[in-house]
């Protein structure tokens, strides 16, 4: 941890704990989005299967449809671009870390993939995993997808700015948005030197763009961050295709 993260967390501990309490008690707890959680997506051969992994915005908290959410409509996006089939599969689950994720990867049917998307760190930033574990776990779990299921490239999604997240208390919200923008530094630097695409989730937190609980993204959010997500890996479309 950071020096200025230590000095935080020792001076308004007092504070951040209570709150952290009273956050787990009274938070909204929303469903994850119903529906299928693999298929395919556009006409023809099939020459791209996605693999989305990741915590409960990966799983579309508070979304009425997985149509609504990620993995779908990032399939369907891939589709529509390129004008052939688009195999998709969701592996997520609300609450998990990235360590957590990696054991839910092992105790899942997961079909071979090219594409890899994680979005994971939230929970890590709410268990408080230092950045150096939070980078091991996400290059444990790449491991993992390469080795396993294929995976020939893929793309991390940033943390969330946490710290602009208006369901979270102040000081409580402040000092989870500088320790995400810590543990969002050390990610964007691994896939940096790993050759991984990387997006920045500067996802709008305005009222009305929100899920009902205010903290996991809303139905406006997920087609910009799917769009997003489909320029980055077509952009790298060398590193999976010709393989």
């Amino acid at each position: 941890m950071t020096a200025a993260l230590v000095a935080a967390k020792l001076a308004l501990g007092p504070v951040l704990l209570p709150q952290a309490r009273w956050l787990r008690r009274t938070a909204l707890r929303l469903p994850e989005a119903p529906g299928p959680r693999d298929g395919v997506e556009g006409k023809g051969e099939t020459k791209l299967r996605v693999l989305v992994v990741g915590d409960s915005s990966a799983a579309g908290v508070g979304m009425a449809d997985q149509a609504q959410a990620l993995a779908l409509p990032l399939a369907k996006e891939l589709a529509l671009r390129e004008g052939y089939a688009v195999g998709w599969q969701l592996v997520a689950q609300s609450g998990v870390n990235a360590s957590e994720a990696i054991a839910l990867v092992r105790a899942s049917r997961v079909e071979p993939a090219d594409v890899a998307v994680i979005v994971l760190g939230v929970n890590d930033v709410t268990s408080q995993t230092t950045a150096a574990g939070f980078v091991e776990r996400i290059a444990a779990l790449w491991s993992l997808l390469e080795e396993d299921v294929g995976v020939k490239w893929g793309v991390v999604s940033g943390l969330p700015p946490m710290g602009r997240l208006t369901a979270l208390p102040q000081p409580l919200r402040w000092y989870l948005g500088r320790y995400a923008s810590w543990l969002d530094k050390a990610l964007g630097e691994w896939a940096t030197s790993r050759g991984v695409g990387y997006w920045p989730a500067n996802i709008p937190t305005e009222p009305g763009v929100l899920a009902e609980d205010g903290f996991h993204p809303g139905p406006a959010v997920y087609p910009m961050w799917s769009a997003r997500l489909a320029d980055i890996i077509l952009q790298g479309r060398a590193k999976w295709a010709a393989r």
